[in-house]
């Protein structure tokens, strides 16, 4: 499914390839919000940055992209001097994009240990009429599961038979998922720590949350977009990023 918001998202992202000014006419530079915390605000940086990037002859690929009311979403894949995969969020408002969050994680070069890659899987959206109740079932396991740890209650959410998982540390299968959360550092503390769901994005069968938590001691921000089918969650992809310390921020706003 097209609209006219996700071609403009589209056109502003193919942007970083050809460093063209005129790809950030999307954005309205009087109240774009920056929040990537290492990307200057407005949408003069923000031109600046497309032209530096565009000298290295990076490559985009949208491999995914939905919309839900003022906010479009997108799944890709980077190639600049470093391969990366990321979701980027835009909020619109009268026309024009004024709001952005990302993030990003390194590329992995394999896939993992059930040969699915950190972008491979379903891209149509479908069961539109399915949206609200399918956004209700991935908050609910957000909070149940991810940040009060209640693991027993996976079954509830997650598809016993053909759960697929593109981390790329992890595998498909409910049991695969219940040790990867139930991982542990060496001092016993959980090596993957959901504080706070700040954002959960829906188009029909397509969802996307944005939390704030640590991985292994460090302050992190995770993305995780997550398919559905029949009330139950089939699909999983995601980003973990770690959020860098104030004093290299080049904007005020905030992680999240």
């Amino acid at each position: 499914m097209t609209s006219k918001r996700k071609d403009q998202i589209h056109k502003l992202l193919k942007g970083i390839e050809t460093g063209d000014p005129e790809s950030v006419s999307v954005v309205n530079e009087a109240k774009y919000i920056q929040h990537n915390p290492l990307t200057p605000e407005g949408s003069e940086g923000l031109a600046e940055l497309f032209k530096q990037l565009a000298q290295t002859a990076p490559r985009v690929n949208i491999v995914r992209i939905f919309e839900d009311g003022d906010y479009v979403f997108a799944h890709t894949d980077y190639d600049f001097n470093v391969l990366e995969i990321g979701f980027e969020v835009f909020r619109f408002e009268d026309g024009l994009a004024v709001e952005h969050w990302d993030n990003l994680q390194h590329k992995h070069s394999r896939p993992n240990h059930s040969d699915h890659t950190m972008i491979d899987g379903p891209t149509e959206v479908t069961d539109l009429d399915k949206t609200d109740l399918n956004r209700e079932l991935v908050i609910a396991f957000i909070d149940e599961v991810l940040i009060n740890g209640q693991l027993d209650l996976l079954e509830d959410y997650v598809d016993e038979e053909g759960y697929t998982e593109h981390n790329p540390h992890m595998a498909d299968g409910l049991p695969a998922l219940r040790s990867a959360l139930g991982e542990r550092t060496s001092d016993g503390t959980p090596l993957i720590i959901y504080n706070r769901m700040h954002r959960l994005l829906a188009e029909g069968n397509f969802l996307l949350s944005v939390s704030e938590g640590f991985r292994n001691g460090v302050h992190s921000s995770f993305y995780d977009l997550f398919r559905v089918t029949d009330g139950k969650i089939v699909e999983h992809w995601d980003t973990t990023e770690a959020i860098p310390p104030r004093s290299e921020w080049k904007n005020d706003n905030g992680k999240f």
